[in-house]
């Protein structure tokens, strides 16, 4: 266990970090933040010697930190509700990369991780990486079978790295979170901790080979999409390789053009395939930035790195699609009434007043491409809402929410003209009648009803052995209630008054026994 000590040392060195770069003066200045948090970062800007005003370099105070922080910061870019509008803008622009390993220490990290020399395992490998990361970094190789691959290889002593970082944020989430207010409605600790899944998800290789599988199954069906192949004799849980990519960086718009694709199509693409993953699967690829999607000559859209995954269990999802369809058709009273079903929001609060609400930020929206839309406007608008009517963050929809602001920068890139909404909504559509209409609601009963019946045996098994049968001997025979001296159930004068009434009927027997002895009775 960390002492609270060096959680104190980390926080005040990370907070001169911060104040260097005026990163805290957003909630010096935020009038929800605790008034302990705001006068904490005051002292560390007045530490520092740094003014108010000027700009505010949000991104490089988390570059500067350290790897956690980086990862940290790309994960509260979704997060305006928590660090505030400007600060999660800019945080957008964080780049996840970090000067590379030496050649050297990535050769030793792959030959003891596979126990053997490297030449067993790859014909070559580049010495300079294509991609160093926070956590990782990629060398293209080829295989003893001639394959060409890309070799993912964890950075030396960065798990260990991770793991003391993270628990300090854990110990200042805590801390913070039962100053009350605003701080717990936000639900820092609950943050801190999807974070640490996410992170852990990612410091194991092996689990993003296995979510690449997993997500080559599920997308299997979709055209024009598709995952590279992991090669798993040579994966483990630092290193992981996988099928080498030729294709341009769907970020190269200019060269795309050049090699005659249609953007616009490529745009369309993008979202289906992203609903696909998160509607109809429940499982999608939440690190969807542009350095991870690449386009093949044929127009495959082709997505690497998968150490980031989300989950969303089969009602939440579709929660999610009527609320997206309700968005994209104005039925503002369907989605306020879907947040009262899954609790989003507390029950003392009208459904009437909140579709009003939510109305207010969706109708500036409709029928508009992307580029015409504030979308700052539209951030103060749904986190205002989320505050008048006491709404918690939900940690589970986080990863969700980063990766549609991904698609969608990405899709307006391609596209400017391209409408979110009206892209969306014949997918949505089609998904709610497949899902919920009246065949899938047979269907989910007769499913129910099936597998209720096939319990039944068991049911009737546990019965049994908690009622077992009568054996082969006979009833016995009813034997009269006897109390007993030590019985203390029975109080009261009516029932001989407790000890005290056998204490006498004690006395009056020993005097009739005296009597009768001095009589001659006995």
């Amino acid at each position: 266990m960390t002492a609270p000590a060096t959680h104190l040392f980390r926080l005040a060195r990370w907070g001169i970090t911060l104040a260097r770069r005026r990163a805290l003066v957003g909630i010096e200045q935020d009038p929800n933040a605790p008034a302990q948090v705001r006068r904490l970062a005051r002292l560390a800007r007045l530490a520092t010697f740094t003014g108010k005003h000027g700009p505010r370099d949000y991104a490089g105070a988390f570059r500067a930190i350290g790897p956690a922080a980086i990862k940290l910061g790309q994960s509260l870019a979704t997060r305006p509700d928590l660090v505030g509008e400007e600060a999660a803008h800019n945080l957008l622009s964080l780049q996840d990369d970090l000067p590379p390993v030496p050649f050297a220490q990535i050769e030793a990290q792959i030959a003891a991780t596979f126990n053997q020399p490297i030449d067993t395992l790859f014909a070559e490998i580049d010495p300079h990486p294509v991609g160093a990361a926070s956590i990782a970094q990629v060398h293209k190789g080829v295989t003893t079978d001639g394959r060409t691959v890309a070799i993912k290889v964890l950075r030396p002593g960065i798990r260990e790295k991770f793991a003391a970082d993270i628990q300090t944020y854990e110990w200042a989430a805590a801390h913070v979170e039962a100053m009350g207010g605003e701080a717990m409605r936000l639900r820092p600790r609950l943050t801190i901790a999807n974070f640490k899944r996410w992170s852990n998800a990612e410091l194991d290789l092996r689990r993003e080979a296995a979510s690449a599988s997993e997500l080559a199954e599920e997308m299997s069906g979709v055209a024009g999409y598709r995952i590279p192949a992991v090669d798993w004799d040579r994966t483990n849980g630092r290193v992981l390789t996988i099928e080498w990519v030729d294709g341009v960086k769907i970020s190269r718009r200019d060269e795309l053009l050049a090699r005659g694709h249609d953007l616009g199509a490529i745009a369309n693409k993008l979202v289906i395939s992203f609903l696909t993953q998160a509607i109809s699967a429940g499982f999608f690829h939440a690190d969807m930035h542009q350095g991870n999607l690449f386009i093949e000559d044929d127009g495959t859209i082709v997505a690497i790195d998968f150490g980031i995954m989300g989950r969303i269990d089969r009602r939440a999802r579709q929660w999610l699609a009527e609320i997206l369809y309700g968005l994209t058709t104005g039925n503002y009273r369907r989605v306020a009434e879907i947040h009262f079903e899954a609790q989003y929001v507390p029950s003392y609060h009208s459904v009437g007043e909140f579709a009003t609400a939510l109305r207010a930020v969706g109708e500036p929206m409709r029928g508009k491409p992307v580029k015409e839309l504030s979308v700052g406007q539209m951030l103060d608008g749904l986190f205002a809402i989320t505050r008048d009517f006491d709404m918690q963050t939900q940690p589970h929809l986080l990863l969700l929410q980063k990766t549609m602001v991904m698609v969608e920068g990405i899709a307006t890139q391609l596209n400017p003209d391209i409408n979110m909404w009206d892209t969306a909504a014949p997918y949505v559509r089609s998904w709610i009648r497949d899902e919920l209409g009246p065949e899938a609601a047979v269907a989910d009963r007769i499913k129910e009803d099936t597998e209720t019946l096939f319990r039944l045996p068991g049911l009737i098994r546990r019965l049994e052995e908690k009622f077992p049968p009568k054996g082969g001997a006979p009833e016995p025979a009813p034997l009269p209630d006897i109390r007993l001296l030590t019985d203390r159930r029975a109080k009261g004068a009516g029932e001989g008054g407790g000890w005290l009434g056998y204490f006498i009927a004690g006395l009056v027997g020993a005097g009739a026994v005296w009597g009768a002895s001095l009589a001659g009775l006995f």
